[in-house]
């Protein structure tokens, strides 16, 4: 039995086939980004990257949390 995936990781998949990049890459890009804050990841994710806010704050959420061990 397969598990749906909660919070920011139900993202993932339309991440992935909307930008066409796996999302251990997402994620590589946030962690050797300067930027340290949410919304500043954010915002140059959508800006830099052309994501939407939503795939962009999903994106930041879980790898912060990560990060920080939760």
């Amino acid at each position: 039995m397969t598990t749906t995936p909660k919070g920011p990781a139900s993202y993932f998949p339309s991440i992935e086939k909307k930008y066409g990049r796996p999302i251990t890459e997402w994620k590589d890009l946030i962690r050797s980004s300067p930027l340290t804050k949410h919304m500043e990841l954010v915002t140059w994710l959508k800006t830099e990257h052309g994501l939407g806010h939503g795939h962009a704050n999903a994106l930041v959420a879980h790898t912060l949390a990560e990060n920080a061990g939760n």
